[in-house]
């Protein structure tokens, strides 16, 4: 034992300070950092100390060496000193990627094109159900109100948007509730003039108010158009009806030329034919509803008419029977309608709630009255068409 030198307390061998260097390099290879020589608990090694190491290690008589711990591992720390953990590299997670729905996670944003899609067969089912069950409303004319504002306006639409392309001034001159009593020119051969109006109204009203027309006995005899008309609210051209409508607070419209304003020659157009006995005056004077004029320009147009075979007309029942450039020399394509430029304008109203009850019977003031709300749609009809460029544009 004289030849063994002891190993100072504190001191490592060279093997463990062997073995510690190479778990550093490992560590530093997998991008760890490698523990402090401060946190091993050891204290800094002399020049005799390494010596004196050697020296065991050659003696007959040396140490034994502590035997390596495993990669990474020190069991000579304090067992109050906390073992440092190895910091775990920043990667940075990659975003996921967009689809068709946007984001993961994200949610469509409203008004999107599925669903919006969505909505409208959940809303067309819903609609065919209720048509099949008979779950809906009809008042006590035949007016379909849900009908109407998603089929039959529908089917309109597209014919006032895009093809007459109608331009609508004065829309605020209809009152936003109440009843009033719209007045209008008639022309064009076939009363697609009304059918404007009608979406006119119900389109550009800020109250989607809808336009109840009153319609000729004819209208009403023929089979299909007798239960469209009815459907969309249309009603026998009547004192009775009128005024029934107009005491629940409707928007009555009336064309008082009637057919002669309808089936007038192209060389008459815009030229208002007598207004009748001046019966809608009347039914306004009884409820005090206002009388707002109306006027069309465009409608003249669409079929120019210049003839009228009388013969063909009483064989058929019909109060004219119109010859046109292309029809019917063209058979049903001459029935296609010009596609001229249309603008309606709703003039100031006609107060009628001033009167007493019995001005209603007062035939001076009837006429009187008429004849002013003639003039007024006279009127403005030449200042429509001193304004139009064109009959198309």
């Amino acid at each position: 034992m004289a030849d063994a030198k002891v190993i100072p307390f504190g001191e490592e061998p060279r093997s463990r300070r062997a073995a510690k260097g190479a778990a550093a390099k490992r560590a530093r290879g997998r991008g760890l950092s490698s523990p402090s020589p401060s946190s091993s608990g050891s204290a800094p090694e002399s020049g005799s100390g390494s010596g004196s190491g050697a020296a065991a290690a050659s003696g007959p008589h040396s140490l034994s060496s502590v035997p390596e711990q495993a990669d990474g591992v020190e069991n000579n720390m304090p067992d109050d000193t906390p073992t440092p953990e190895p910091a775990e590299p920043h990667a940075t997670a990659p975003a996921p990627a967009p689809g068709p729905e946007g984001p993961a996670g994200a949610e469509a944003p409203a008004g999107s094109g599925g669903g919006d899609w969505d909505r409208r067969l959940a809303e067309g089912f819903a609609f065919l159900r209720r048509r099949v069950t008979g779950d809906y409303e009809v008042d006590e004319f035949g007016y379909d109100k849900e009908l109407t504002d998603q089929v039959l306006m529908s089917l309109i639409r597209p014919l006032y948007a895009n093809y007459f392309r109608v331009e609508v001034k004065g829309i605020e001159n209809i009152p936003a509730d109440g009843g009033a009593l719209v007045v209008s020119n008639h022309s064009g051969t076939l009363p697609l003039d009304g059918l404007m109006m009608q979406v006119a109204v119900h389109d550009n009203h800020s109250a989607g108010r809808h336009l109840r027309l009153l319609a000729a006995d004819l209208v009403f005899m023929l089979p299909v158009v007798n239960e469209l008309a009815r459907k969309a609210g249309h009603t026998l051209a009547c004192a009775e009806d009128a005024e029934r409508l107009l005491q629940r607070g409707e928007i009555v419209g009336v064309m008082p030329e009637g057919f002669k304003g309808l089936g007038k020659p192209f060389g008459e157009r815009y030229k208002l034919q007598r207004f009748g006995r001046g019966g809608f005056v009347s039914t306004a004077l009884r409820h005090g509803v206002p009388i707002v004029p109306c006027s069309i320009v465009g409608a003249e147009e669409i079929y120019p008419m210049i003839g009228n075979s009388k013969t063909l007309a009483r064989l058929l029942g019909f109060p004219y029977f119109p010859i046109t450039p292309t029809f019917p020399w063209l058979g049903p394509l001459g029935a296609l309608p010009l596609p001229t430029k249309w603008t309606i304008q709703f003039g100031e109203p006609i107060p009628t709630d001033g009167y007493p009850p019995e001005a209603a019977e007062d035939p001076m003031l009837m006429f009187n009255l008429t004849d002013q709300v003639r003039e007024q749609i006279q009127h403005t009809l030449y200042k429509l068409l001193v304004q139009r460029r064109s009959v198309f544009f």
